[in-house]
């Protein structure tokens, strides 16, 4: 099998989690290897996310860890032979690889989660106020970038979309249904855009208020993405310049923890509407 010059963060995450599974296992590179009846450097390829492997070898490898969790054997093994092309593989080339890696990883997702201060969240977003959001970048990206990221912001939404839409909340401060990226016709646009998007029964839209006492939540994105099992759960930031993801397990209790916080602190749906129709009337 040719060796990937550039892996997706969907082929790293499986040679992460095939790296935890033989460190909790207590062999090394070489013994795995040889267990494999394989080279030394086909597990360091494995493992670097550059070498793929069968349904066949991976079961075999997660026997010689000694690992008994046959759900997360089995996602493992839908990861390793996915051969999914989606909408995403039309930017590759022309936008940065994060934001293609974003899509796959929405599109593999089990339930979305996202909290935001100062902008309205990607998902909920509409052209013109992405359009405006991505415009505020320094330096300014040329025109065609401009829009084919736009372009890629709006396709991302077939998540919500789809007969079998994906789980999502999303829980706004109240600056960001404030801050005006553009002018008012597109904060109107967009508030109301978000209302519309609230009355789906698979969409939860929570507004964190200005008047709050004694808030100390994250005062920064989050986003969180479901995987098959919690373990395979991502975190990530999803930003105008691309994205980071977060993937240990140690990372996910703390941002998991924050977003529970985060989620107490903030208004119900219901009380949330209201707030957002009242700021909408205001404009």
């Amino acid at each position: 099998m040719a060796l990937r010059s550039e892996p997706t963060a969907r082929q790293l995450r499986l040679a992460v989690e095939l790296r935890r599974l033989r460190d909790a296992a207590g062999l090394s590179a070489k013994e795995a290897a040889a267990q494999l009846g394989v080279s030394g450097p086909v597990i360091s390829q494995i493992e670097a996310g550059i070498a793929g492997l069968s349904e066949k070898r991976l079961r075999r490898l997660a026997a010689n860890y000694s690992c008994a969790d046959e759900a997360l054997i089995d996602a493992l093994v839908a990861m390793a032979t996915d051969r999914t092309r989606g909408w995403w593989e039309e930017y590759r080339g022309q936008l940065p690889t994060p934001f293609l890696d974003l899509a796959e990883l929405e599109h593999h997702a089990t339930y979305r989660r996202d909290v935001e201060f100062m902008f309205i969240p990607g998902l909920l977003q509409t052209d013109t106020y992405a359009r405006a959001a991505f415009s505020s970048r320094i330096p300014a990206l040329p025109e065609d970038e401009l829009e084919l990221r736009v372009r890629h912001r709006m396709q991302r939404k077939v998540i919500l979309e789809k007969p079998d839409p994906v789980p999502y909340e999303a829980i706004v401060h109240e600056a960001a249904l404030r801050i005006r990226v553009s002018d008012r016709v597109t904060s109107r646009a967009q508030l109301a855009r978000v209302l519309e998007l609230s009355e789906a029964e698979h969409i939860t839209v929570r507004v964190v208020p200005f008047d709050l006492d004694g808030f100390g939540g994250a005062w920064s994105p989050m986003m969180l993405a479901g995987g098959a099992v919690p373990r395979l759960d991502t975190a990530a930031r999803d930003a105008p310049d691309g994205t980071g993801f977060i993937n240990s397990e140690a990372q996910l209790g703390v941002l998991r923890t924050l977003f529970r916080r985060v989620e107490a602190a903030s208004l119900d749906p219901t009380r949330s509407r209201d707030l957002i129709h009242r700021l909408a009337k205001e404009l």
